[in-house]
């Protein structure tokens, strides 16, 4: 394979970016896309394979007591949240984004968690192992749509682009109707400055002054990235105590969801007294 590093698209704000998407996850995304655009490899084939490394990490992770069964279940995660990038890089190089994709791959990011959690829960076999992980799992779920609708919000806001009031479309397919509304459901609170944008004459400038301020919280919402809970997945398991992982979930990263939410809210009613 010719080593080819592919220009970043500017999808992603680096101000707010994991420094570990930025310099690794994302970079080594850059250079399989050169050669998966050669070969006509579809981004909802990369988001399969995303889904089989992210099946064999949690294979690995069930001998989790084995520093290399660890080892090789975080080296397979590395891997799929390495897919999980490049499909979204292919989609956009190749215009072939879709609702369906997008769901695919947001559905394969969540199966991969559970899977992550169920071998770890199956391999400890205690009745109050399940109990922390369905807790951990369900904080997980909530934490990661909130973080991923803020992440939109920003780099729609901060590029100028106005979102139009809502209106519901019978037509959609069912299940991505269904994945809107969960993945909106929050989007409430966000609604009066985005009220301030559409009322805007210059909405671009709106937004800049915006990105400006909103970099602070959101910075801290990156703690919520998949990188990090990959991270810490794997030093719990290397620690022997692989339920740290499950209450680094329900305490510091719940409190890191609250805390950058509400204080993008502040910024937001900030900005529209100003």
């Amino acid at each position: 394979m010719r080593f080819e590093v592919a220009r970043d698209d500017g999808s992603r704000d680096r101000r707010i970016d994991d420094p570990t998407n930025t310099w690794g996850v994302h970079l080594a995304g850059r250079v399989l896309l050169p050669w998966a655009l050669r070969r006509g490899v579809s981004a909802n084939a990369v988001s399969v394979v995303g889904l089989v490394l992210g099946t064999a990490a949690a294979a690995a992770y069930w001998r989790w007591a084995d520093p290399r069964w660890a080892t090789l279940g975080f080296g397979l995660c590395v891997g799929w949240l390495v897919a999980d990038g490049l499909d979204g890089m292919i989609a956009r190089a190749t215009g072939s984004a879709s609702d369906l994709g997008r769901l695919l791959d947001g559905l394969c990011d969540h199966v991969v968690f559970v899977l992550l959690y169920v071998s770890l829960a199956a391999s400890i076999g205690t009745g109050g192992g399940w109990l922390l992980a369905v807790a951990a799992g369900a904080a997980h779920a909530v934490q990661a749509s909130l973080f991923e609708g803020e992440r939109m919000r920003f780099h729609r806001r901060v590029s100028g682009a106005v979102q139009p009031e809502k209106v519901s479309d019978p037509g959609r397919p069912v299940l991505i109707r269904l994945y809107d509304a969960v993945a909106g459901a929050f989007d409430a609170a966000a609604e009066p400055f985005e009220r301030s944008m559409r009322a805007s004459p210059d909405p671009a400038e709106l937004g800049r002054g915006y990105g400006v301020r909103a970099v602070p919280p959101m910075r801290l919402m990156a703690l919520l990235t998949n990188n990090v809970r990959v991270i810490a997945f794997y030093l719990a398991c290397l620690a022997g105590r692989p339920a740290l992982y499950w209450w680094f979930e329900l305490g510091p990263l719940t409190l890191v969801a609250v805390a950058g939410i509400a204080w993008h809210r502040r910024v937001e009613r900030g900005m529209r007294r100003a």
